[in-house]
């Protein structure tokens, strides 16, 4: 009787100098600034852990540059990434949801090859109530020429993103992150302290049946959004689909990652240009969408296509799988439909 064969562990860091490999002019550089953010969220995962037993809960006593309560656990994961990623000779850039103004380091062009753009703590509010929380990052190429020019530097389309992904700290840890060449998923193994692969070659169901929206605010959203959410109630997509909202954009994208669907933050009275973080947030996520087969737009335009004009824009966001998405947006184009829906 033949003996079965274990089946080979490959971490993240293996996974990543495998893919590495896809690139024959990669110096290893690359995988080293990633190691700097898993570093990282392993330092997060274990602060979130201990949160019931020290005293990293509630808020920290003042407001962000987004005008919102910062908490304890926002500031330590900040100062995690900063740390972590500010130690890498590849890193020129750091930009985090948390600070006004982007962080720079004085490295030559050779080295200092990369941008890093991070929400440290997605869902932070939750952490009292102990609902998943995460982390999203975002990774560009430095610019030929931009070397004095920090705009020129930050503020790329997402189009020219080299890799994206986020972490979910929840029942277990799990990172999802992409290059370019698909998407996987690995889980945090704490018996060895390493992330582990666990979701190979990520595919985003091409039809789901839950919608994520917070449906709260419906009287507040454009006809489009509101005749949307009507027809996915109704069924008209062919099938009935539940209401799942967690209120962590990270958790909400996961679930809609696994099992399809649609994720929407349309735009309301109070945030008219949506309130999402088109660079921290949208950008990294309509990334991995679409690598897995998905698709994101802000109502009027692919995500990965928008020009940013500042570090901290926002923006709306539908994202999900194909056929809830260009559903959304062929209600969105078509006036006829529109003019049916009152105001």
């Amino acid at each position: 009787m033949a003996t079965p064969q274990k089946q080979l562990i490959i971490t993240a860091q293996q996974h990543i100098l495998q893919q590495q490999e896809l690139h024959p002019e990669a110096r290893g550089n690359f995988s080293w600034l990633l190691s700097g953010i898993t570093l990282a969220t392993k330092m997060i995962e274990a602060k979130i852990r201990q949160a019931g037993l020290l005293d990293v809960l509630g808020s920290a006593g003042h407001m962000n540059v987004q005008g919102e309560a910062q908490q304890k656990l926002d500031v330590f994961a900040n100062q995690a990434l900063l740390h972590c990623l500010g130690l890498r000779d590849s890193v020129a850039i750091l930009v985090s949801e948390e600070n006004e103004e982007p962080v720079t380091f004085d490295r030559d062009r050779k080295t200092g090859r990369y941008v890093v753009f991070f929400d440290p703590l997605d869902g932070s509010s939750n952490i009292d109530v102990n609902v998943s929380v995460g982390t999203i990052f975002s990774i560009f190429r430095r610019p030929a020429g931009c070397e004095a020019d920090i705009d020129g530097a930050v503020l790329q389309p997402g189009s020219e993103q080299v890799a994206a992904g986020y972490v979910v700290y929840g029942s277990s840890t799990i990172m999802v992150y992409t290059t370019g060449n698909g998407v996987f998923g690995f889980t945090l193994d704490p018996q060895i302290g390493a992330y582990v692969l666990s979701h190979d070659s990520l595919k985003m169901p091409e039809q789901g049946n839950v919608y994520s929206v917070n449906e709260a605010r419906t009287e507040q959203f454009p006809r489009a959004y509101r005749e949307y959410l009507r027809r996915l109630r109704t069924g008209q997509l062919g099938r009935e689909y539940g209401l799942r909202y967690v209120g962590s954009l990270v958790a909400d994208f996961h679930r809609t990652m696994l099992r399809g669907g649609v994720f929407l933050y349309p735009p309301t009275k109070g945030y008219e240009c949506g309130k999402l973080r088109l660079m921290y947030e949208a950008n990294p996520l309509a990334f991995i969408a679409e690598q897995a087969g998905g698709l994101a737009t802000n109502g009027d335009q692919r995500i990965l296509e928008i020009q940013p004009l500042d570090i901290h824009q926002r923006t709306p966001l539908v994202i999900g799988s194909r056929v809830e998405v260009e559903e959304f947006l062929r209600l969105r184009r078509d006036p006829a439909v529109l003019d049916c829906v009152p105001d």
